[in-house]
Order: C-alpha cells, then sequence, then structure tokens
C-alpha cells in the first residue's frame, strides 16, 4: 500500500547556507525530525556548498522545478528577495511555510508567532494556517514586551535595538573582524559589506554604498511587533543602531505607565510573558550571556526616579539561534 504523499518526512531549508540556515539544520538534527529527509537549496550563488546533514556529506542545490515536492514544511531562511521569489511554489507545493526572512511581512501572508504568543494575544494556536512567520530576536523581544506590559495600562514604549553585524551574514562577521585587526594594526579599514567603520563604532545607519540598511531593520522589527500585536496594544517608537559585536541582539527600552505600575506586577508579567529574569548577583543580560541560549533574557527593570511611572527595561537574546529555536518548535506543533 502505498504511503500518502505527505507521510514522506521531507523537510526543505531554504536559504540553508545562511546563519540561521546553518543552526536551524544543527537544531532540527537533534530534534524530532532526526529521521526527516533534509533538503538544502539557496539562491545559485550559494548552490553547489559543501556542507553535512546527519552526520553526512551534503550539497546545497539550487531551487528547480520539483524543489519542494512533497515537502511537510519548507523554512525560509535566506534573504527576504529570496522568500519571496519562491514562497508562491512552495504553497503551490502544499507544503507548510514558516518564514524566519521577514520576506513575507509586507505580503502579509502568514500567521505570527513565538512561544507565549497565544497565551499573550488570549487565541489558541493557529494550527490551520498554511504559512507562518517568526520573528527576529529583536522584533521577538519587542512585541513580547509591548503585549506583556499592555494590561499594565502602558502609555508608551520606546525600544532602542543594537544590531550585531551578524544580521549582515557571513560577510558581516568577517568585515568586523578584518577591519579590528586592521585598525589594532594602525592600517586603513576595507569597508565593502557595510560602506563603514564598524570595528570599535556605533553608528545610526551605515554608507551609502552598504549592501545593508539599519533602517530597513527598524522596518522590519515594526512590521513584526504590528504582526504580532494584532493591533491589542500600542506600537512601540523604534530606533536600530550599529554595535561592534559579532552576535547577539542587546536592547533597551523606555517605558511609560499611566497610572504607575507595581515593580512586582511588572516582572510577574515578563516573566509569564517568557523572558528569563536575571537574578541578583549575577552579571546582567549581554551577547556572550546570551549566546546559545533559547530565550530571551531580561535584567530586572528599573524606575526612573526623575519620572514616576516610567522604567528603564535592558535585555539580550541570541539572535541566531532564538528564531531558529522558536521555527522547530513551531514545526513540532503542526506535526
Amino acid at each position: 500500500m502505498a504511503l500518502p504523499e505527505r507521510a514522506s518526512k521531507r523537510i526543505v531549508i531554504a536559504g540553508a547556507s545562511s546563519l540561521i540556515g546553518t543552526e536551524l539544520k544543527s537544531l532540527l538534527e537533534e530534534s524530532r525530525f532526526a529521521d526527516a529527509d533534509l533538503s538544502l537549496v539557496d539562491e545559485d550563488v550559494a548552490a553547489g556548498t559543501l556542507t553535512e546533514a546527519a552526520g553526512e556529506a551534503a550539497v546545497i542545490q539550487p531551487v528547480e522545478e520539483g524543489s519542494f515536492h512533497r515537502a511537510q514544511i519548507v523554512f525560509f531562511t535566506g534573504s527576504p528577495d529570496f522568500t519571496r521569489a519562491n514562497f508562491i511554489a512552495a504553497r503551490q507545493a502544499k507544503a507548510r511555510v514558516i518564514d524566519l526572512s521577514g520576506g513575507e511581512l509586507e505580503q502579509k501572508r502568514s500567521i505570527a508567532w513565538f512561544p507565549k504568543l497565544d497565551w499573550l494575544l488570549s487565541r489558541d494556536f493557529p494550527k490551520d494556517a498554511a504559512s507562518y512567520e517568526v520573528p527576529s530576536a529583536a522584533g521577538t523581544a519587542g512585541a513580547m514586551l509591548t503585549l506583556a506590559l499592555h494590561n499594565l495600562h502602558l502609555k508608551r514604549l520606546s525600544l532602542v535595538v543594537f544590531q550585531p553585524v551578524s544580521e549582515a551574514g557571513r560577510a558581516g562577521i568577517e568585515e568586523l573582524e578584518t577591519q579590528t585587526g586592521q585598525l589594532l594594526s594602525f592600517q586603513g579599514v576595507g569597508q565593502p559589506v557595510f560602506d563603514a567603520q564598524v570595528a570599535f563604532n556605533m553608528l545610526d545607519r551605515y554608507g551609502a554604498a552598504s549592501r545593508v540598511s539599519l533602517r530597513s531593520a527598524q522596518n522590519r522589527i515594526r512590521r513584526e511587533v504590528q504582526a504580532c500585536a494584532a493591533n491589542k496594544a500600542p506600537m512601540p517608537a523604534v530606533q536600530v543602531l550599529h554595535a561592534p559585536v559579532f552576535y547577539g541582539s542587546t536592547f533597551t527600552a523606555c517605558v511609560e505607565f499611566d497610572p504607575p505600575a507595581n515593580f512586582d506586577r511588572i516582572v510577574d508579567q515578563c516573566t509569564q510573558a517568557g523572558f528569563a529574569i536575571s537574578p541578583d548577583g549575577e552579571p546582567g543580560p549581554g551577547n556572550v550571556v546570551a549566546a546559545g541560549e533559547k530565550s530571551i533574557l531580561l535584567a530586572k527593570p528599573a524606575p526612573d526616579p526623575a519620572y514616576p511611572g516610567t522604567w528603564w527595561f535592558w535585555g539580550a537574546a541570541d539572535n541566531i539561534r532564538l528564531p531558529a529555536a522558536n521555527a522547530v518548535k513551531l514545526a513540532e506543533m503542526l506535526l
């Protein structure tokens, strides 16, 4: 008797050469999908890259006709443009789509999801959706904080995200590494990715010829928070700044409550929303502490003595592992 088409346990990672694609593959191999038929595809420029899957050598393939055939799930982990170019083909193959690239946010064809979002929105898990959007670490943090504090008479939330160079992929990491060595050797710095000095430097924008844009990152975070909040909480003001670090999204938020909120209630709401609150006597959240973590770390909020009802928040998350881990959790709930 032939097995049903969907019984193939075939999973496709589209954008497999990206940092998140690589992390996702590793996490899938450690999950209950370890025995799945894992296919790795990417843009033509990455096709032919030698990697490994399930302990064996594997080659990343270009997207071709039939690349998504009989796939139960297609994860998009590459560039937004790559996702938009291949989204329809994945849906026509009747695969469930989980997008980690932000490529479908503008089209509004996907349901935003992260752990605890259903609880925060008081909704049932939307299991029958055709496609889902897993927000970035920064977008998840912004949405979690906004929704968690909404019930405490949130008046205003301003979020500042400090973006690492790994958001620009391996090329961004290599450029920071190269610039750091060049500056320590008193040499001029190369700037092919960012068109700016990113080592030992904080920035609110990159150069005009940069391959990446902090404004685009800012717009993506806004769209992610909006998609998650579903008009049930006020939108935060968002700023994104470059931080001269390799990995880890850190953020600070200034929150105003009217009337003023109680410290214990604030902490309780944040804990229930899924934040891991740093205990007293231990180092606060930071890039190093957050590395490898699957949750968002948050320092205990501190009131601003000059403005009653105003609180400061500080947090950190692994910008690669967090969305990849959330995507695996989502896949486990779907299948």
